[in-house]
């Protein structure tokens, strides 16, 4: 397992520097998150703070957990995750999902808020990234994105393209298509009516064998990343560590060190320097 803290308390510069401060600390990944107004919180635009993190950092993994493409241009955000891969030297993964609807980005501006049309966003999305990301000329005539020929290049330093991670919604089948024909899976569980419910390490597991043999009948190898998310405290290595280990015994490739509630710049310094809760060896 590979362990990640999501960095969402800061400036840009003070992002930046917890990036350096992660990565001096053993952790694997160091992820802002990409939204534009979301109350009156204070938000900074993250391919630009992903831009300062990587010229800080030489090892550690990059991301925004997640972009919702559904408010994008597809063609614009191939180009800035394409230069965010150079300028990390192909550190980047790219999380996307349909994206929350609390951000302002959304309704308040007239993007598209239907689950359907976002969702046909995301798909003809994920196809033009893949698309451009091959350097070829290429061309799309979908229902919502239309290019008629473009060329992209360079390639981007990752191949055959930047890892992609989908926000995946599990019992729903074509939800989970959509993750199994890409690079991993950050998994929403959804009960009978339609609610999130919180995961736990079974139901990862029951994941992780559907994934497994979805790729199989298809035909699909390579590294397949599961990406779960939690606390676990700062002060007590053992208790953090413990925490992590059902989770790595129910097939987890990622843990996201996170709090959506009341971190702090102070807090997120606190747990970094604490370091991954990573099992002894």
């Amino acid at each position: 397992m590979q362990f990640g803290i999501i960095i969402n308390a800061g400036d840009p510069r003070t992002i930046a520097e917890l990036a350096v401060a992660a990565e001096a600390a053993g952790w694997d990944g160091a992820f802002t998150y990409d939204a534009i107004a979301i109350g009156d919180t204070e938000m900074w635009d993250p391919w630009v703070v992903m831009a300062a993190m990587a010229t800080r950092t030489e090892r550690i993994r990059l991301g925004a957990i997640l972009t919702p493409p559904s408010r994008r241009r597809p063609w614009k955000l191939a180009r800035e995750a394409l230069t965010i891969d150079h300028l990390s030297g192909g550190r980047l993964v790219l999380p996307v999902g349909l994206g929350a609807l609390d951000d302002a980005g959304f309704g308040a501006v007239g993007e598209p808020t239907d689950a359907r049309t976002r969702a046909e966003l995301l798909d003809e999305s994920l196809e033009i990234l893949a698309g451009l990301w091959t350097g070829e000329a290429f061309s799309h005539d979908g229902r919502h994105f239309r290019i008629a020929s473009m060329t992209m290049r360079p390639r981007p330093v990752q191949q055959p393209r930047i890892p992609i991670w989908i926000a995946a919604a599990w019992p729903r089948r074509r939800s989970m298509a959509r993750a199994v024909r890409w690079d991993g899976i950050l998994p929403q569980i959804h009960d009978a009516n339609g609610a999130n419910v919180p995961y736990t390490p079974e139901r990862i597991r029951e994941i992780v064998e559907w994934i497994g043999r979805e790729r199989a009948q298809a035909g699909l190898d390579g590294p397949f990343d599961v990406v779960v998310d939690g606390q676990t405290p700062a002060d007590d290595a053992a208790a953090a560590a413990a925490t992590i280990g059902p989770w790595i015994d129910a097939g987890a490739t990622w843990w996201t060190e996170v709090d959506w509630q009341t971190a702090t710049v102070e807090s997120i310094r606190q747990r970094i320097e604490a370091g991954p809760p990573r099992p002894p060896a």
